[in-house]
């Protein structure tokens, strides 16, 4: 809705890689700050961009509102 679309914690600052990789649902984050890959990307494709399964990412705020974001993420937008 137009109040989530300004929601600052609807949101993350990523590289251009990784937020093309999230916006298409290529990739997406465990409320425990961990990566997930989508299996559309093969092996050879994970590895040319240098992706990790269950990669931490220490810097990435997650708080209670994020967290209801990337859940809707996982279940919508990720191509699990």
């Amino acid at each position: 809705n137009d109040k989530e679309k300004v929601d600052p914690k609807n949101g993350y600052m990523l590289t251009p890689l990784y937020d093309a990789l999230f916006d298409k649902g290529f990739i997406t984050f465990t409320d425990d700050k961990r990566m997930i890959i989508s299996n559309w990307l093969s092996p050879k494709n994970k590895q040319r961009l240098n992706l990790k399964d269950d990669e931490y990412f220490a810097r990435l705020p997650i708080d209670d509102a994020r967290k209801l974001y990337l859940e809707y993420h996982r279940n919508n937008i990720f191509k699990g």
